[in-house]
């Protein structure tokens, strides 16, 4: 390997920075909100139409049948590939295109994808648009660097993947595009910080738990059933035992921030009762239904049979020590914990890059919440995945998000420097 075609590679990426900031920034302006999945098609067609000019095979693939995909929102993915006419290994890039909501309390328009002060605002610049433009970025310097490559590189934009990425990577994953006899490597450029190799993430179980009641006049609940009192001896339940029981787990897993090393439950919503009527006004019944959506979050150590049999076991006792209680709890997904071996190809020249770029000895971590490296390896079987990307982990989801534009240089830099170390290594 030489350092000379290192610097080069870096060089021109130095030379991109003004088309790094308009690619991030015509990214953000498509409103990808998840759900329902906008703008989906034309923001893979405006990906796939730029690495076709960088020389690139570009394939469009929609989900069919996944969840959400129908004729106004269907399910689009894009995967570009460069081949460099040498065997070799292929190492892949993937992004999520989908971003969420916007929520109030923003001072910026969440998709004008104004730069302000060395940084991007807009719903989506850190997580992870900033990623994908970075990554992109990183290639086409590469390619344009006119290095003798191995292998392929491969870039793909994917759907859903903040609601589980079933429309995406996992849809992906069943149909072959991630397979080791297509790809060896594979990086995600995650907002998990620019100094960072992210190697996995902790589980998550999603369930939704509905209590029953009997619907009766408001003015005479005693010849009802309440259905939110039924809920509120689960909300019981979950205080007095299951959060001091979980506060007790820790894991050996490096997740961040430290109190996701603990296991944590959210309950997302709860509904409960009959919709209000005109101008809010109540619907006067006893509510014969309430159902809570809960988020539960669980450690390598812990075995997901027996995550779920913490909370129907409650449910269970509540059926037989409570009055009239009555339930149903429905499984709405599930993902096992997953975590990349150390010495791991992909996270040694990830790390060595890292201490290149930036100075610094790399911080191995995992996520508090879990994205698409679940799918890549599960259902693809490939374990050689890390994420790695610009972006403030904090920030992803909030209100004025931003991505800070000379994090997107220093990671299109170690990206740049991780997928030359991994290409011109002997393909094993």
């Amino acid at each position: 390997m030489s350092q000379d075609e290192l610097t080069q590679v870096h060089e021109n990426i130095d030379k991109m920075q003004d088309n790094m900031i308009r690619l991030c920034q015509d990214l953000i302006r498509f409103e990808t909100i998840n759900p329902p999945g906008n703008d989906y098609q034309v923001c893979v067609e405006y990906i796939g139409n730029r690495l076709k000019n960088s020389g690139f095979s570009v394939e469009y693939v929609r989900a069919r049948g996944t969840p959400g995909d129908c004729a106004e929102y269907p399910r689009y993915n894009v995967i570009a590939r460069y081949e460099t006419g040498r065997q070799g290994p292929c190492v892949h890039f993937n992004s999520h295109i989908d971003v969420v909501e916007t929520g109030d309390g923003w001072t910026k328009d969440p998709f004008a994808a104004e730069l302000e002060n060395g940084r991007i605002y807009g719903r989506g610049a850190c997580d992870m648009k900033g990623g994908l433009a970075a990554s992109i970025i990183a290639v086409e310097a590469l390619i344009k660097s006119d290095i003798e490559l191995k292998g392929a590189i491969e870039i793909s934009g994917t759907a859903d993947e903040e609601s589980g990425g079933l429309g995406g990577v996992a849809y992906l994953a069943e149909h072959g595009y991630f397979s080791k006899d297509k790809v060896d490597h594979v990086i995600i450029p995650e907002p998990l910080n620019v100094d960072r190799v992210c190697l996995g993430h902790r589980g998550v179980w999603w369930a939704e738990i509905e209590t029953h009641g009997r619907i009766a006049h408001g003015s005479m609940p005693f010849l009802g059933d309440c259905a939110v009192r039924h809920m509120g001896a689960v909300m019981t339940e979950f205080e007095d035992k299951l959060y001091p029981a979980m506060a007790a787990r820790y894991t050996k897993m490096p997740v961040v921030p430290e109190g996701a090393k603990q296991s944590t439950l959210n309950i997302n919503s709860i509904h409960g009762g009959q919709d209000e009527g005109n101008e809010g006004l109540p619907a006067p019944c006893v509510p014969d239904s309430c159902r809570m959506i809960i988020d539960r979050r669980f450690l390598l150590e812990e075995d997901l049979a027996e995550v779920k049999g913490e909370i129907t076991g409650i449910l269970k006792t509540l059926e037989t020590s409570r009055e009239g209680f009555r339930y149903e709890i429905r499984d709405m997904l599930e993902v096992i914990p997953s975590m990349t071996d150390q010495d791991a190809p992909v996270v040694q020249a990830t790390a060595d890059a890292i201490e290149e770029v930036l100075g610094k000895k790399a911080e191995f971590i995992c996520s508090p919440g879990t994205y698409d490296q679940k799918h890549i390896d599960r259902i693809g079987n490939l374990k050689d995945c890390i994420a790695y990307g610009p972006g403030i982990l904090e920030l992803a989801h909030q209100p004025d998000e931003y991505v800070v534009v000379e994090d997107m240089i220093n990671s299109a830099k170690v990206m740049a420097s991780s997928a030359y170390k991994l290409l011109m290594a002997e393909k094993t």
